[in-house]
């Protein structure tokens, strides 16, 4: 369906099916400014090439247009969309989510219950700089948890206004959390690339109400 061709990780493979690795213990934290911080776990999910194929194949992708600078555009990605009862397409995402939402209870103090996905076809598909915040107030923290599966593709973080950036190479089942004041105080990227990558597919887990 993408066209695209990807190439297998050789780290990845197994014959016991896709699994989670614990998480305590195993997650780096990274801080940064005005109470924001990162956590990040390479390779949570072992035999996430099953998962991504099942995400290829059953997830109903869907192109979008947005408004940009009085132009309608084409959204450089595909999208879906889980919520409410909506079953998640591959049942170690609900595993995943309800691992997230254990770990994190101290902080988090909500579940995580949405889970928006993005599709990175090639290196043109790319998302700009933003931050998590539609749909809560502009003093309200809230936490993001992204599940990669496909070829790695840099997500971007830089302070808000400007600064230096932090790149995390994610990709084959890789982890990474924004807690604290990230979603407010820093933004988040994933840049076109002229390389040729292979598909990607960002999986997001939010709590209610955050997209």
């Amino acid at each position: 369906m993408t066209g695209a061709t990807y190439q297998p990780s050789m780290l990845d493979l197994t014959a016991a099916g896709p699994s989670l690795s614990p998480l305590a213990g195993r997650l780096r934290r990274h801080p940064l400014s005005h109470g924001a911080w990162v956590d990040h776990l390479p390779g949570w999910v072992t035999g996430s090439d099953e998962v991504f194929d099942v995400l290829l194949r059953d997830v109903p992708w869907r192109a979008e247009r947005r408004t940009m600078y009085d132009a309608e555009v084409d959204v450089p990605r595909l999208l879906c969309w889980y919520a409410g009862h909506r079953p998640l397409p591959h049942p170690l995402l609900s595993e995943a989510r309800a691992a997230l939402t254990r770990h994190y209870a101290p902080e988090l103090g909500e579940p995580f219950v949405t889970a928006g996905m993005c599709l990175y076809r090639s290196g043109r598909d790319s998302v700009a700089w933003h931050g998590d915040t539609q749909g809560r107030s502009a003093h309200t923290d809230t936490m993001v948890a992204i599940v990669s599966f496909g070829s790695p593709r840099p997500l971007l973080l830089r302070p808000r206004g400007g600064g230096d950036s932090l790149r995390f190479p994610l990709g084959h089942g890789d982890l990474v959390v924004m807690g604290g004041s990230c979603q407010r105080t820093w933004e988040h990227a994933v840049p076109k690339t002229s390389r040729p990558v292979g598909p990607r597919v960002s999986v997001q887990f939010r709590p209610a109400g955050v997209a």
